[in-house]
């Protein structure tokens, strides 16, 4: 199946440097000969690609690309569509991690290093507050961090996909407190091997720590997603 740049896209790559606000589509139908109609159709489009936003007063703008809307759009369908290809998505967001290990860690600078140690610190003080607080926000910033020197859009993409599927289906506000304890456990060695140098013995944590995906998977996907 052959995939055709609309007007509306060619447009944007031809105007990549200017990122920032686009002209009127009454503008750019007099400008690219194309109706409003079909260009609204087209920004629609581009939009859903995480190409442009659109707001009222605002007008239209540019934004910097990402390959993560579109992957989330794709992959937020199939996984209400059918729970289990969201486990096939969580397969391949492990080999991912897996295959960019020694390449994301090796890359990482001592700021990076640090806050990794900051977001183990912070995620263990809300799981042994009172209340317990579910510290998403750390872990997919903890694994996040761990790839974000890897110059990759794709893979970057890919990973930060995963998360925010993770955050729609409710994975987030999971909370069998033994299982987090245990993830922590084992991020805070990750951490560890990672700023002594170590890792392989790094690599062999996050394979062990991969395995407990499994324990969640039986829970039901919510019926709406947002």
């Amino acid at each position: 199946m052959k995939y055709e740049l609309s007007s509306f896209l060619i447009y944007l790559i031809q105007h990549q440097t200017k990122l920032g606000r686009i002209s009127p589509l009454s503008v750019l139908s007099q400008e690219l000969g194309v109706s409003v109609a079909s260009l609204r159709e087209q920004l629609e489009s581009a939009r859903i690609l995480g190409l442009v936003e659109a707001k009222p007063k605002l007008g239209i703008r540019q934004l910097e690309y990402s390959f993560a809307p579109p992957v989330l759009a794709s992959i937020t369908f199939a996984s209400a569509l059918k729970p289990e290809y969201f486990n096939q998505f969580s397969d391949l967001r492990n080999h991912i991690e897996e295959a960019y290990w020694y390449q994301g860690t090796s890359a990482l600078l001592q700021e990076d290093i640090q806050k990794l140690h900051e977001l183990v610190q912070s995620a263990k003080a809300k799981l042994n507050g009172r209340p317990i607080r579910i510290p998403h926000e750390e872990h997919r910033g903890l694994h996040l961090t761990i790839y974000s020197r890897i110059n990759n859009i794709y893979v970057i993409g890919l990973l930060e996909s995963y998360w925010d599927l993770y955050e729609t289906i409710g994975f987030s506000t999971f909370s069998d407190l033994s299982y987090l304890s245990s993830v922590w456990d084992y991020h805070e060695k990750m951490v560890k091997a990672i700023s002594l140098g170590d890792f392989s013995g790094g690599f062999q944590l996050l394979k062990d720590h991969q395995k407990m995906i499994s324990q969640i998977r039986n829970i039901p996907l919510p019926q709406k997603f947002e």
